[in-house]
């Protein structure tokens, strides 16, 4: 016949396992929401800097003007036309290599040649 200490221990035991498992989903449920409200307010930061869009413009115009009073009001040079920059459904163009280097397999010709 078992002890009431030994039957103690054992309900001892579970309930400390369950008060375990309650705090651990407790914990992770707390982990996943603030992640999913950072995420949301991320989005919505993205959204107001007008990035996260897939227009070919990175900067839109409300942000161009904002950024010239802002140049202005500090008396720095403001410039006349954006630069044009490629969309970015665009890869960067590439020089050519010459048909002589591609057979030069020295390591200070490769770390020049992909530069």
């Amino acid at each position: 016949m078992p002890s009431e200490e030994f039957e103690s221990a054992a309900a001892s035991f579970t309930r400390i396992g369950q008060d375990a498992v309650t705090h651990s989903r407790r914990v992770t449920g707390n982990a996943l929401a603030r992640g999913r409200r950072r995420r949301s307010e991320n989005a919505e930061l993205l959204k107001q800097s007008g990035r996260g869009t897939k227009s070919g413009d990175p900067t839109p115009a409300t942000l161009r003007a904002a950024a010239e009073r802002f140049r202005r009001a500090r008396g720095l040079a403001v410039p006349a036309a954006p630069d044009p920059v490629p969309s970015r459904s665009q890869p960067p163009a590439r020089t050519p290599r010459s048909g002589d280097d591609d057979e030069d397999f020295s390591q200070m010709r490769i770390m020049q040649r992909d530069q």
